[in-house]
């Protein structure tokens, strides 16, 4: 249900001067309370909707633009168009009710024109609205460059641990490279902004307050929005939460164990299959996976875009497709096709979230073409976006001193994994210190009951930091414990659906504490 995201990290050399663009990222928050000197004309607008274009885009949704100031510090010189979608109101309408997929770096429009049908529910109350944050899809996409170079993995082999300074030097490389390819929107990226951005959307839309549901990372932007505008929060969900307080090694380790045991379980429910393609032992299907991510690793399969599928492809498909159990017969299919056929398209399928290779153009302010979005979009914005969130950045003695027992921690949290999670972390050395403001105000909200949902089994955002992020919300939050699997409850649990439906539409909240079982125990 959630946005799938490109896991290669897309990293390439850089040939302008680079750190004055860096220096710009995670810049000064601007002031929080009302619209603000010079927002005005921001705050006045009205969306136009048009039928949206495109082949695959679904009847019944309709597409716009909101404008919104590039620096909110400057309103007043240069602006971004922000892409968005929406399914009108069947019922008597409550106003809009946006929606956040996560990622961060999931495009909301895309999202709901294919998963719309798992909303048309709220329509009896609200125009459900999707929408591109700056920096993502439509609007103003960052991009790490088109290269055919291998993708960078600084924690490859022995010689990257015996060698950290050339890590080092790669890692600077790689965020200059995504300086020179994102254009002005990359200083100004980040979660902050973003909630920003979605209080002029709100008011754009006629609403008084936000109506909001916000899965993965959309949780982080539904706290952060809270926290900057507490008198503007209407009802609001926050589903699979993520944390406010981990630093993102912390978050690394918490994702590589997650996914490692999203993946035991798919190999044990595979090897039941005489068609699994990693055979009928649970045990040595673990075994094989590792050993196919270290063939492809040292030997990548060609592609059709001229690529090499490598080992760090393989174990980014593998992530995409566990974030579902519905996923899982599809999974086992594009791996059974790779092992069978050497065939890698089904897989990179699952990496890119099914979309092809577009040419690569610059964005300076308006709306580009779906199809000129660049395939590394989604990883350029999650590692943006993360790090423009993120206060830590661990200096260059650190990353000589650490690089190794770090990467023997990632392994041991998963050796499928390990590596992949801790190349993400290490891709914010090179990026200025992004803001504290998540980190140290976000907590103690005084805002209208929210509702926040953790489910037991998800791979992505552990339950504890549904329990955690409540404690820091304080008594705003009530947590509904969804004791299923899977990332986030609403697409797959028919008990978290039907809570989260009730409350947006008729604010009926469940008890802080309760419970969804699966759904074969609670049907």
């Amino acid at each position: 249900m959630l946005a799938k995201l490109s896991t290669r990290p897309s990293v390439r050399r850089c040939a302008i001067p680079c750190a004055a663009g860096l220096a710009l990222l995670g810049a000064g928050l601007p002031a929080a309370d009302g619209p603000g000197p010079g927002l005005g004309r921001f705050y006045d607008q009205k969306v136009k909707w048009s039928a949206c274009e495109g082949e695959d885009m679904p009847k019944g949704l309709q597409c716009g633009k909101i404008t919104v100031p590039l620096d909110y510090a400057e309103p007043g010189k240069a602006t971004l168009d922000l892409a968005v979608a929406r399914y009108r109101a069947t019922g008597k309408s409550r106003g809009s009710l946006l929606l956040n997929f996560g990622g961060p770096g999931g495009q909301g429009v895309g999202q709901l024109a294919m998963a719309g049908k798992d909303f048309m529910g709220l329509t009896n109350g609200y125009d459900v609205v999707g929408f591109d944050p700056r920096g993502v899809g439509r609007s103003s996409p960052v991009s790490c460059g088109n290269a055919s170079e291998e993708p960078l993995d600084p924690t490859n082999g022995d010689a990257a641990v015996a060698d950290p300074q050339a890590v080092l030097e790669k890692l600077r490389d790689a965020a200059a490279e995504c300086i020179e390819h994102s254009g002005p929107v990359l200083p100004h990226i980040g979660t902050v902004n973003v909630a920003r951005d979605l209080d002029v959307m709100r008011d754009a839309l006629g609403d008084g307050k936000l109506d909001y549901l916000g899965f993965s990372y959309g949780s982080r932007l539904g706290a952060v929005y809270a926290a900057r505008f507490p008198d503007k929060v209407g009802r609001m969900v926050l589903d699979g939460v993520d944390t406010l307080t981990e630093p993102l090694a912390e978050q690394g380790v918490a994702g590589a164990r997650g996914q490692q045991t999203a993946l035991d379980n798919f190999l044990a429910w595979c090897t039941e299959d005489i068609a699994c393609p990693f055979g009928q032992n649970p045990r040595e299907a673990r075994k094989h996976v590792v050993q196919v991510v270290e063939s492809l690793d040292k030997d990548p399969v060609p592609t059709d875009f001229g690529e090499a599928f490598s080992g760090q492809d393989f174990v980014g498909a593998l992530a995409q497709g566990l974030y579902s159990r519905e996923l899982w017969p599809s999974l086992q299919r594009a791996v059974a096709q790779l092992l069978e056929d050497g065939d890698t398209s089904r897989l990179e399928a699952f990496a890119s979230g099914g979309v092809g290779r577009p040419p690569w153009r610059a964005a300076h302010g308006g709306l580009v073409d779906p199809e000129d979005v660049p395939l590394d979009n989604p990883s350029a914005a999650l590692m943006a976006i993360n790090c423009a969130d993120d206060p830590d950045r661990p200096s260059a003695e650190q990353v000589r001193r650490d690089l190794g027992r770090l990467r023997a921690r990632y392994e041991r949290a998963s050796p499928v994994f390990g590596r992949y999670r801790l190349t993400q972390v290490l891709m914010c050395y090179g990026r200025p210190k992004g803001t504290d403001f998540i980190r140290d105000q976000v907590k103690d909200l005084d805002t209208p009951r929210m509702l926040l949902v953790g489910t037991r089994g998800d791979p992505a955002t552990p339950y504890r930091w549904t329990v955690e992020t409540a404690e820091r919300i304080g008594s705003s939050a009530v947590v509904l414990d969804n004791r299923g699997e899977g990332h986030t409850g609403y697409g797959s649990s028919k008990c978290v659906h039907r809570k989260v439906d009730a409350f947006l539409l008729y604010g009926t909240l469940p008890p802080d504490g309760s419970s969804c079982g699966s759904d074969h125990d609670s049907e």
